[in-house]
């Protein structure tokens, strides 16, 4: 029985042949999410807040009583919460701001928590408390400094990694590529206001390596094929090492998807964020690869000399002298 191929033998797809205009909506949406992130920002979790968040469900509504729901709270004396949709529109999520002296006494948080609950409750007979996370000021704060190291501490290693086993030019492309992944991932939770936590963190982690993974392999068949093909247009070399690696790439990118999409679709409303990272970067990790880690060797020189031994001078003289016998 024959076999069913997703991508035929012999491809044959003139992928650099848009580089440039693809570079340049690339660079664009880079753009678009640096702007979102640093003017709506990112809808930071408790984990990076600090503070205390109680998820409800109301079983019997089809839609959260939000604004009566803030009104309520407030009243108790704790100061105004922030009140978002979490996850279906029935489902919202509760934060404050920990009350003076917690830091001290734990059991101010525990307090409030109680008393809020409580209220919701006597309100909403319908409404379901589904969690209670609080997290302090100073851990907070710690949490997201970690956070963020890790992020970028990850990606120069890897450049790092990629610079030793290849070329310079190869570290460097990787990197934008990692970077373009990262940022068009932070503007997605910027742009929906999605809570941004360290699931989320290490959703992007996850996908940096799912999209090095994807780079490396075609990294690797350019290195070959700059070998082999020593007389051949760098382009044209590019075109032909994607083509010969998409069967890979497009199989392995739609086995994770189908997983994907049944837990977006199916899963838990908890970890909807850190799913929806992860099917992004699977679509971006792929897209870059193929044309931002790919096109910028052309832009930074990468020749079929670059894998050539360089002769040293004793070298030399043993070759002569072989020439000579």
């Amino acid at each position: 029985m024959k076999l069913l191929k997703l991508v035929p033998d012999n491809t044959d797809i003139k992928f650099l042949r848009w580089r440039v205009p693809f570079y340049v909506i690339s660079l664009l949406l880079m753009a678009a999410s640096l702007t979102l992130v640093f003017t709506k920002g990112l809808n930071l979790g408790v984990d990076f807040v600090g503070g205390q968040m109680i998820r409800v469900t109301f079983v019997q509504t089809p839609a959260a009583p939000v604004a009566a729901l803030r009104e309520e709270v407030a009243k108790l004396g704790y100061g105004e919460p922030i009140i978002q949709q979490f996850g279906k529109p029935n489902e919202v999520s509760v934060r404050m701001k920990l009350p003076e002296g917690s830091d001290q006494d734990a059991g101010l948080a525990d307090q409030m928590a109680r008393k809020i609950t409580a209220g919701i409750k006597s309100a909403h007979p319908d409404a379901r408390i589904d969690g209670v996370d609080s997290v302090s000021g100073k851990v907070s704060g710690e949490l997201f400094r970690t956070g963020m190291q890790a992020l970028i501490f990850a990606m120069i290693a890897i450049s790092i990694y990629i610079w030793i086993r290849f070329e310079w030019q190869f570290g460097v492309g990787a990197l934008f590529a990692l970077v373009h992944d990262v940022t068009l991932t932070l503007g997605l939770f910027a742009l929906t206001q999605m809570e941004f936590d360290l699931n989320i963190v290490a959703a992007i982690l996850t996908l940096i390596g799912y999209s090095l993974n994807d780079t490396i392999v075609v990294y690797d068949r350019i290195r070959e094929n700059l070998k082999k093909f020593r007389r051949m247009p760098l382009p044209e070399l590019l075109d032909l090492s994607v083509n010969e690696t998409l069967s890979r790439t497009i199989v392995t990118s739609l086995s994770v998807l189908i997983t994907l999409l049944a837990l977006l679709l199916l899963g838990p409303n908890v970890i909807f964020g850190f799913t929806a990272a992860i099917t992004l970067g699977i679509f971006v990790g792929t897209y870059s690869s193929i044309y931002m880690a790919a096109p910028i060797l052309i832009w930074l020189k990468v020749t079929s000399s670059s894998f050539v031994p360089t002769e040293t001078a004793v070298d030399r003289q043993e070759r002569l002298a072989r020439e000579r016998s």
